[in-house]
């Protein structure tokens, strides 16, 4: 008998950020390593990677890491996790390849070199379980999902999916395997939740290169193509489309240059011609009907991009007038609001706008009848949904439901959940303490809450600094308060706030010195409250209020006053 645990690190109840931990008895199989980039309220906040704390208290007994594709939702967050942990890491060909390119960018994950190539015929053996891979239909050559069997059964993660009768050789999804899989016996299914709530059919991706290369032939003018760097689906698609309409492609962000050349190195994509690509710094050079640029920006996020480009601000392209921007990616609804300013500054240059999401129902993620079927080929006891949202996740559980699983084997797993197989039955009876890692610059999970509530109220009530120098010793205010503000009121137009203000701090340092207990912590906190309460009944705002107190020293040296600016005050 194995003991058998699966534990949600990432992936479920947010978009995106897969990390899921398999344990059977001694042994931990990680399945995927991703990344999210943050919602609006993440402040400065770059990415958001899983929470490694449980996985550090049990280091010894990871066994490797899987890896479905190539997608920064999948292998993001890999540099961090290889700069800790030394431990091997298995992938497909070009989705290892672009693992690397991801930890070039940190200075210890790029000495990392445990890296193993495998494929859909690869089959590992582990002291507790058998690891073998099925090839998927995704937006990214060489998709895989990932297949551990046990003594239990087999536990199968499909990692990012949909069907598509239409795929070419690279693309196709491995029916055959997937229903052997079902034949031997599925414990439980980790299913991919991204578009289960789609009730219709996906368009197939032929039907996408006839929507592209249409709106090539028919627009006069530049067209800006907005793309996920590492979509090569899309990117092929792109290429096919301008070679058939005689445009060119310049290429303008370092990550696409960089996935592309990769992704050619390794014959996963093809130029349709010697001289599709220019590079963009010649785009002058040619009549703008003859022009397409291939904008994926940084990481692969192409809307900061295309608003830089509207205002001007971009380093090789500015938008104008007869400028056609055709967003080829389905942005996630987290970022609705986003690309709905990134359209309006994009008309307010004098270009337009044009997606494939606004007239196809396309997507790289399974529909309702594509995880049913899914669930139909694996004939799995349990199933358990996988990264998204609570009501994605709710609608995978209806679609099994649907199928004929019962509701008690569909467990709707939050971060940290353990469902745990025992004594032929599964449940969620524990869980680990799971929170978000987040990365701004070179830090690496220095930002916690409390500088995010720190930063959110600075970034709508802005701050409020009060200067005051004393002498303690004749227990005295040196000289007024002085008083800066910023992103809270306007100084020169609220002169009697910020005179009151200064009497409150005079008044109310004054009587911390004239207290014999006098302590340098509860004068701060005194000055914080009072001016809080003042600031809140003038203005119904709390700014972050920052006292400054510096304390003046008499001595005879040279007859003259020193300020000392002792570090404990």
């Amino acid at each position: 008998m194995s003991d058998i645990k699966i534990i949600s690190l990432g992936g479920v109840r947010e978009n995106a950020k897969n990390m899921y931990a398999i344990e059977v008895n001694d042994d931990i199989y990680i399945l995927d390593c991703g990344l999210k980039y943050p919602e609006n309220e993440l402040l400065g906040i770059d990415i958001v990677i899983p929470d490694f704390e449980y996985l550090r208290q049990n280091a010894r007994r990871i066994v490797g890491v899987f890896l479905t594709h190539g997608h920064a939702d999948a292998i993001g967050a890999l540099p961090y996790f290889v700069s800790e942990f030394d431990v091997p890491v298995f992938g497909s060909e070009l989705t290892i390849a672009l693992a690397k390119i991801a930890c070039e960018n940190e200075e210890i994950a790029k000495k990392f070199n445990d890296f193993h190539v495998i494929n859909e015929k690869t089959e590992i053996d582990f002291p507790s379980a058998t690891v073998s891979f099925f090839k998927t239909t995704h937006s990214i050559p060489e998709s895989l999902g990932v297949a551990l069997k046990t003594e239990e059964g087999t536990i199968v993660y499909t990692g990012d999916f949909k069907f598509d009768q239409t795929a070419s050789a690279q693309y196709q999804t491995d029916l055959a395997r997937l229903a052997e899989l079902g034949n031997e016996g599925v414990l439980a299914l980790l299913s991919d939740s991204a578009n289960a709530e789609n009730p219709s059919e996906t368009v197939n991706e032929r039907e996408i290169y006839d929507f592209i290369s249409e709106t090539f032939e028919y627009r006069k003018g530049r067209i800006i193509v907005a793309c996920v760097a590492s979509n090569i689906s899309r990117v092929q698609q792109v290429l096919d489309a301008a070679q058939a309409n005689d445009r060119k492609v310049a290429l303008t962000g370092h990550d696409v240059e960089k996935i592309v050349r990769t992704a050619l190195k390794l014959n996963k994509l093809h130029l349709p011609s010697d001289d599709i690509l220019i590079p963009i710094k010649d785009i002058k050079r040619y009549d703008d009907d003859q022009i397409v640029i291939l904008e994926a920006g940084r990481s692969g996020e192409p809307l900061k991009s295309l608003q830089k480009m509207a205002l001007k601000r971009h380093r090789s392209v500015s938008l104008h007038e007869g400028d056609l921007v055709f967003i080829t990616t389905t942005p996630s609804h987290a970022m609705e609001t986003n690309v709905a300013k990134t359209r309006d500054m994009i008309y307010r240059s004098g270009a337009d706008v044009k997606s494939i999401s606004d007239e196809l129902n396309s997507s790289g993620h399974a529909s309702k009848n594509d995880l049913q079927l899914m669930m139909n080929l694996l004939k799995p006891r349990y199933v358990l949904p996988v990264q998204g949202e609570y009501r994605l996740l709710a609608a995978n559980a209806h679609a099994a439901t649907e199928v004929g699983i019962p509701a008690e084997n569909i467990f709707l797993l939050a971060k940290g959940d353990v469902a745990e197989y025992t004594r032929g039955k599964m449940l969620v009876a524990s869980s680990v303490e799971v929170g978000n890692t987040m990365i701004d610059g070179i830090g690496v999970g220095d930002i916690g809450n409390i500088v995010l509530r720190d930063r959110k109220i600075l970034s709508e009530d802005g701050i409020f600094i009060a200067v005051v120098t004393i002498d303690r010793k004749k227990k005295k205010i040196v000289d007024r308060p002085k008083i800066t503000s910023r992103g809270f009121v306007y100084v020169k137009t609220s002169r009697d706030l910020i005179a009151e203000s200064a009497d409150i701090i005079t008044k109310t340092v004054q009587s911390n010195l004239d207290n014999k207990e006098f302590d340098w912590g509860h004068l701060k906190q005194d000055v914080r409250e009072q001016l809080n309460h003042f600031l809140y009944e003038q203005t119904k705002r709390h700014p972050v209020i920052l006292p400054v107190i510096m304390e003046i020293n008499q001595y005879h040296g040279h007859g003259k006053n020193k300020k000392n600016n002792d570090p404990h005050k």
